[in-house]
């Protein structure tokens, strides 16, 4: 079964930062980025993999200071992933593809599909806004994010990232990125922008997800033209990992069959 392993991969160099990628699956197949949520990782998706590894070349990527990948000086925005991922695609000679992003992986595909949308074949947009708004009512949980918080709950995930991380700082880790969820600028998330995407798209939330809301869901759907709905119920913001099942056999469904545009 192929998965990703954080052994197999390589380094580009993008600014200040060392960007880790991994690529697995059909050699041949076309391909398809996943980007992880954040503090995650690449091989937070090993429990979907196996079923598109025939058919697609898959392409896993560390954001900065996530998984392998080095933090740099840089501050973490948006749209810092979205020029390391293009770097990457860029670096691979790539020039048609489709993201399944989870979280801020997903918001950093809507820029993507947004701002190249000629490139972008399918899109999976998974537990992702187009903005956060100055109400929202996930914002106070995502500033009081510590590391010690964080820590706590994700013991084992923490302790791998010391492990594998090749410049740990955990410590600063966390600031970036509760700086990057907390910054409601409007040129931060996508915003308008996604009025512009073209790709045939696959919006998915948990229903009971508590970061990612049911309204802001919703509202993605009616500003993407032709976009696709799926709220799965008794799942939470993971809902890949909730909801393996039923989140897979929509999303191959529509990875295989549904995406009839060619780059």
């Amino acid at each position: 079964m192929a998965v990703f392993t954080h052994s197999s991969g390589q380094y580009l160099s993008v600014d200040d930062a060392e960007i880790y990628f991994e690529i697995i699956g059909n050699p041949i197949g076309s391909p398809l980025l996943l980007l992880h949520g954040g503090l995650g990782k690449l091989t937070d998706f090993n429990g979907i993999v196996g079923q598109l590894a025939s058919e697609f070349r898959l392409i896993g990527i560390d954001f900065r200071g996530h998984g392998k990948s080095t933090l740099g000086k840089s501050r973490l925005t948006y749209q810092q992933y979205q020029a390391d991922v293009e770097a990457i695609v860029a670096h691979l000679s790539i020039d048609c593809f489709s993201i399944l992003g989870f979280s801020d992986g997903g918001i950093t595909a809507l820029r993507m599909a947004a701002e190249t949308p000629s490139r972008i074949k399918g899109l999976v947009a998974v537990a992702a806004q187009s903005q956060m708004e100055a109400d929202d009512p996930a914002l106070p949980m995502l500033s009081g994010v510590t590391a010690d918080f964080w820590e706590t709950m994700f013991p084992d995930a923490v302790s791998y990232y010391r492990e594998n991380n090749p410049e740990p700082d955990f410590d600063a880790l966390i600031k970036s990125v509760v700086s990057l969820w907390t910054n409601i600028n409007h040129s931060a998330y996508p915003g308008n922008l996604i009025k512009q995407i073209t790709a045939q798209t696959l919006l998915v939330r948990g229903d009971e997800d508590h970061i990612c809301s049911l309204k802001c869901s919703a509202e993605l759907r009616d500003q993407i033209e032709g976009s696709a709905f799926l709220n799965i119920p008794y799942a939470g913001h993971e809902v890949y990992k909730d909801s393996p099942i039923l989140f897979m056999e929509a999303v191959h469904d529509f990875l295989i069959n549904r995406i009839t545009k060619k780059c």
